[in-house]
């Protein structure tokens, strides 16, 4: 029996709201269809988290579940106000949050581009490297969605984008949801809260914004470049970028990011493609 969320200690400085859920099919299904039917009611940033989901949804559309009170499954409203073609940054700044959160267990961990976070393994996978995946992340932008207030209201303001966040906690082998994941409880931390996790999480998450905003979306000028490369599993490796809509793939090494979070990959005949979406592989 894995234990539910503490109420009375989920305080996130800086969040309007914070609800917790039972069960949810999806939270970030949830969460839009809450937004757009009532913006005012979520402020940004609000989170939405629910202690069970049953029919999560993936990058790509892909589908899982997680057992009860043994994640975490956080949808998070935010209003980012940066430069649109910089939004395509931040599921990976999300990925560093999580990094940051998840490593004050004693766990050094590490992010995937594009959207995934991943904790070393002596059994790694293929595809992986010596790595097994611990979360997964999904950035929507709510259509429609003006923010509260005479602010928000004006043309130009912000977008709304739900960031939802799966991260494995307390599992054990049997109850993770695909082979090749990992939680923090299997990485070596005996009794991991998910209480304290999530607020450093959403906590972490919160301060990578706030930089962000600060340095209108470039990254660099924030600092967060070189903390996203420091923690990166992907740049520096040789992968395999299988691109969206079977449009076939790209081999090679991966050098950088450009200004909107797309990946750079360097082929073997010198040619270096930029990779906008797709699946990415490490290579041994």
């Amino acid at each position: 029996m894995h234990p539910s969320l503490s109420l009375d200690r989920l305080t996130v400085p800086g969040f309007a709201r914070v609800d917790v859920v039972e069960t949810s099919p999806s939270t970030n299904a949830d969460l839009v269809a809450a937004v757009r039917s009532d913006p005012a009611a979520w402020p940004a940033p609000s989170a939405l988290v629910a202690e069970e989901q049953t029919a999560g949804r993936g990058r790509a559309g892909r589908s899982w579940e997680t057992p009860p009170r043994a994640s975490l499954t956080v949808s998070v409203l935010l209003r980012p106000r940066v430069p649109a073609e910089t939004l395509g940054w931040l599921p990976l700044l999300a990925g560093l949050a999580v990094v940051c959160a998840v490593s004050d267990d004693g766990v050094t961990a590490a992010v995937k581009w594009p959207n995934d976070v991943l904790l070393p393994a002596d059994d790694g996978v293929a595809g992986l490297g010596p790595y097994r995946k611990v979360a997964g992340i999904l950035a929507e932008v709510v259509p429609e969605a003006p923010g509260p207030g005479p602010a928000d209201a004006t043309e130009g303001a912000a977008p709304a984008v739900v960031l939802g966040i799966g991260l494995n906690v307390s599992q054990s082998a049997e109850e993770l949801p695909v082979p090749t994941a990992t939680s923090l409880a299997l990485a070596g931390h005996p009794r991991p809260d998910r209480t304290d996790v999530l607020v450093r999480m959403l906590g972490e998450l919160r301060a990578v914004v706030r930089r962000w905003e600060e340095a209108d979306g470039d990254v660099a000028a924030a600092g967060l470049l070189d903390e996203y490369r420091a923690v990166s599993a992907t740049l520096g490796t040789r992968v395999r970028a299988e691109l969206a809509g079977g449009a076939g793939e790209v081999v090679g090494e991966a050098v950088g990011l450009d200004e909107s979070g797309a990946l750079t990959i360097r082929t073997d005949a010198g040619e270096e493609r930029t990779v906008t979406a797709g699946d990415v592989w490490h290579l041994r």
